[in-house]
């Protein structure tokens, strides 16, 4: 009987990958969490909780408008939160949220335009084609996440409005419903909140007006039906369940700004070197990696994004306008 002896080179037969399992490697590979390790995957959108309306988008080809981080998951993007109007607690607002009506919904366009207007979420919906954009979200606090946004650029919305030259900033304001928000009955801001950007932030290619997440509509404690999504500003800043949009001529005071000065300032700019009077801002904790024990990550100079909005604020002392 002649027995076969391997070369050198060759495997043994133990070694061999079974064919069954080679020709099923990527959900292998996936199972294991293997398949993250390539940048082209960690761009790969986060599933959806697969409970609400679809509302898919192209993937945005805007410099800055995808970034390689992992996406945190829906779960942790859509049960951690800070919504006021459901309570101070970050558990809150996917606890009580559902008190939320999105339908009927209205956004009024006002101020130092030359279309003013009512505009019906269904046709803000309809207005130009949507967007998918992976985003860094840095909060106040300290906690970040990674989240597959949908919707399309503000300034579509803007130019649509025609500002008038005296328009110099744009103002939103959320919905303050007691009946449907029960966190309006504490007394932590005075509601309704408002929230403001220069008519240049607000017209930058990044600034997003946003509808969905995770290729779903957003979820009430999420900001349903329309929000804003300011990637390079703190989460505060993104002003969430929009229903006006005002052009004004002077600096409005926004909501955080009124209740404590010396803590948020207008801008509020992602910024390390200014600290808040309470904590440190020169580290942050991603939601979902490893929990409380979870090693920190520096944070960068406008949430990464100091390459595209940068220039906006050139010459500007960012320690007095924080």
């Amino acid at each position: 009987m002649l027995i076969r002896i391997p070369a050198p080179h060759e495997p043994v037969s133990s070694e061999i990958t079974p064919r069954a399992v080679y020709l099923n490697r990527r959900t292998a590979l996936a199972g294991l969490g293997l398949a993250a390790a390539s940048p082209l995957a960690l761009a790969q959108s986060a599933p959806g909780g697969g409970k609400l309306a679809k509302l898919p988008g192209a993937r945005s080809a805007a410099a800055g408008a995808v970034v390689l981080d992992k996406p945190t998951s829906y779960a942790d993007a859509s049960s951690y939160n800070n919504f006021y109007e459901f309570g101070t607690d970050k558990s809150d607002p996917a606890a009580r949220a559902h008190t939320l009506k999105t339908r009927p919904w209205t956004v009024v366009i006002e101020g130092e335009c030359a279309k003013p207007g009512r505009y019906d979420i269904d046709a803000l919906l309809k207005l130009s084609a949507m967007e998918e954009r992976i985003y860094r979200l840095r909060c106040v606090e300290g906690w970040s996440m990674v989240i597959p946004w949908v919707g399309y650029s503000l300034s579509e919305l803007i130019k649509r409005a025609e500002p008038t030259g005296k328009a110099k900033f744009v103002e939103f304001t959320t919905l303050a419903d007691r009946a449907q928000m029960p966190g309006l009955r504490s007394g932590v801001l005075d509601w309704p909140y408002v929230e403001a950007l220069r008519m240049d932030e607000a017209m930058h290619p990044l600034a997003l007006l946003t509808f969905g997440m995770y290729g779903e509509v957003l979820p009430n404690q999420n900001g349903a039906p329309v929000r804003i999504v300011l990637p390079w500003k703190y989460g505060f800043k993104s002003a969430k369940s929009i229903v006006k949009i005002r052009f004004v001529e002077k600096q409005p005071v926004s909501s955080w700004e009124q209740s404590a000065p010396q803590e948020y300032g207008f801008y509020s700019n992602v910024n390390p070197g200014v600290a808040h009077p309470r904590w440190s801002q020169a580290s942050e904790r991603r939601i979902g990696e490893d929990g409380l024990f979870a090693k920190k990550r520096p944070t960068l100079m406008f949430n990464g994004y100091e390459a595209q909005v940068g220039q906006l604020y050139a010459g500007m002392d960012l320690k007095r306008n924080f």
